[in-house]
């Protein structure tokens, strides 16, 4: 169990790093490892390691380290993705069209039930994963008949906002914005923005600066 105290955010990514990792260990046939070998994995410190595993409890052995398999087991719990959640995905672009075909999603647990646009050519079309589109304006009931958890937003910007507002009203709480703008809701709504622009301005800046250097 999680202590009172707040979990910082970087924390909870670096579980999802150490999970990736420990699913690795496991294939290459390792039974136990230590907070150095998982920090030098996750290209993070020990200290840290056992710092963020420490927030919910003691899962090592002082001297011998983590069971692997026991440990992916209590991250799995943790990050609650020891369950399937049902993804509902609106914009069936480019994007929107290769994360519906992205298998890693339904391995993890991640189940891409229904796509939605409003673009007649697309509604009423088959996708190579058996998806049919449907039309936005349906994205209310299908919400309810195919029990829709997180809403994943692929559109243009220009329509980002219209669809998160569909999705509260539907009371769909969690979205995953891939749209390169920032969309308002309200505070009992969880948002993830992912911006490939941003992350390659970042690394750009960063090369720059080698370059320079």
């Amino acid at each position: 169990m999680a202590k009172s105290e707040k979990i910082p955010e970087a924390t909870i990514t670096r579980l999802s790093i150490y999970y990736r990792q420990l699913e690795l260990l496991e294939f290459d046939g390792y039974r136990m490892v230590s907070s150095d070998k998982l920090a030098w994995l996750s290209q993070g410190n020990p200290a840290q390691v056992r710092k963020d595993l420490g927030y919910f409890g003691g899962f090592g052995v002082r001297g011998v380290g983590y069971d692997v398999i026991d440990l992916q087991a209590q991250i799995k719990q943790i990050l609650a993705i020891n369950r399937d959640w049902n993804l509902g995905i609106v914009g069936v672009g480019n994007l929107g069209s290769a994360l519906l075909q992205y298998h890693n999603f339904s391995e993890r647990g991640f189940k891409c039930v229904a796509a939605f646009d409003n673009a007649s050519d697309k509604i009423g079309k088959v996708l190579p994963s058996g998806l049919k589109v449907m039309d936005i304006r349906g994205l209310d009931s299908a919400i309810e008949e195919f029990d829709i958890e997180i809403g994943v937003i692929t559109t243009p910007p220009s329509a980002a906002q219209t669809v998160a507002n569909l999705f509260l009203k539907a009371n769909v709480n969690a979205i995953l914005n891939f749209s390169p703008t920032r969309i308002s809701v309200p505070e009992c709504c969880l948002v993830q923005n992912i911006d490939f622009s941003v992350r390659l301005d970042i690394l750009c800046y960063k090369l720059g600066r080698e370059i320079v250097n």
